[in-house]
């Protein structure tokens, strides 16, 4: 037997001794362009923890959390999930982005740990059959589905430019948006990618009009998205812009300016308005914070990780992970269930506006 796959044998026989701490860990992108989402994740979890812990905890202990960043970068996120699997952590919520997932979610399965995101959607997370992987959003294929519908309702005659940033999150569902489009009767007008960090978008700008480009789907981060709005407006491309759940922070916004009115995305129901979330909302805004974009997620995910222990009966990792997949659980988000590959069973996007500085859900015509 391998070493790993031993650690990983005791570990999943092993129940932590009562009155410890139950350490779990907040992963994501706390440093870097994507900084927003992990200062997200950290909002979200910490509130979190700090709600369940002033009730008393998980079976008589309190729950302590660590931040670990890995600035949404594989190779770093692989070097703290490996750190991450020395036997003293029970789980980990993230981590953020899909192309750090991926690869730490093998990690955290073969060592026993628990792994939950908030905001990781490429579907090969959960297809990977690991037992212990979870997320608490949605996937591109139905994101990316949501997207391509409203295209087909209400923009079929457009010319369309599908363009993403090479990573696996935004290429991944610029592929699922252009499998739904082909699948509804319209072919891309062009296909672009570019690069993560590029900031002169003058020849993607370039080819927009010259194929007199009137939608645009940008699958990818709140960074490039404003930065490739903007450029567009100065140039004077008025095509419509539509973009994915990344660009849920007001970050999108002070990037664009004016210029980002009338831009769209995709994401789930606002959470923030849901009667189970009103308390969460106003303790994590009490302290400063706006609970948008995966905040809720993030706390949903701690919430469901302590009712699975509860419910399990001990601070057990096979316990849990079990019920988590057979259990619902009553969230910030509204009520949550896993299927057998760790996806939840009733996700749900929709299309939102920015406008003026704050995006609301768009209108159905």
């Amino acid at each position: 037997m391998k070493k790993s796959a031993l650690v990983f044998a005791t570990l999943l026989l092993t129940t932590l001794p009562a009155h410890a701490d139950i350490t779990i860990v907040a992963q994501g992108s706390i440093t870097g362009q994507d900084a927003t989402s992990g200062e997200q994740l950290q909002n979200g979890a910490q509130a979190a923890v700090d709600a369940i812990n002033a009730k008393g905890g998980v079976l008589g202990q309190q729950l302590k959390l660590l931040i670990k960043d890995d600035a949404c970068d594989p190779k770093q996120g692989v070097a703290v999930a490996n750190e991450l699997g020395d036997g003293s952590v029970f789980a980990v919520i993230g981590p953020t982005c899909s192309g750090t997932a991926i690869p730490a979610s093998k990690i955290f399965n073969e060592e026993g740990v628990i792994m939950i995101s908030p905001s990781a959607t490429n579907p090969q997370l959960t297809e990977q059959g690991l037992n212990t992987v979870f997320r608490t959003c949605g996937r591109d294929d139905q994101q990316g589905k949501a997207i391509a519908d409203y295209i087909l309702a209400h923009n079929k005659t457009a010319n369309i430019a599908i363009v993403d940033d090479k990573t696996a999150y935004g290429h991944g569902i610029a592929e699922e948006v252009k499998r739904g489009l082909n699948k509804g009767g319209i072919t891309e007008k062009m296909r672009w990618s570019i690069t993560r960090g590029e900031r002169d978008y003058a020849s993607l700008i370039a080819k927009l009009k010259e194929n007199a480009v009137s939608v645009v789907f940008f699958g990818g981060y709140h960074t490039e998205a404003g930065l490739i709005v903007r450029q567009m407006r100065d140039a004077g491309v008025t095509a419509l812009f539509i973009g994915d759940d990344d660009l849920t922070t007001r970050e999108f916004w002070s990037i664009t300016g004016a210029a980002g009115e009338g831009a769209m995305m995709s994401f789930n129901p606002d959470p923030r308005s849901l009667p189970q979330a009103t308390d969460a909302v106003a303790r994590i805004r009490g302290k400063g914070f706006e609970p948008e974009g995966l905040t809720l997620y993030s706390y949903a995910a701690v919430q469901v990780l302590a009712d699975a222990i509860t419910q399990a009966g001990a601070v057990n990792v096979t316990k849990a992970a079990s019920a988590l997949h057979q259990g619902k659980y009553q969230t910030v988000i509204g009520d949550v269930a896993f299927d057998a590959k760790g996806d939840v069973t009733d996700p749900d996007y929709i299309l939102y506006v920015w406008s003026k500085g704050d995006y609301t859900p768009v209108k159905e015509k």
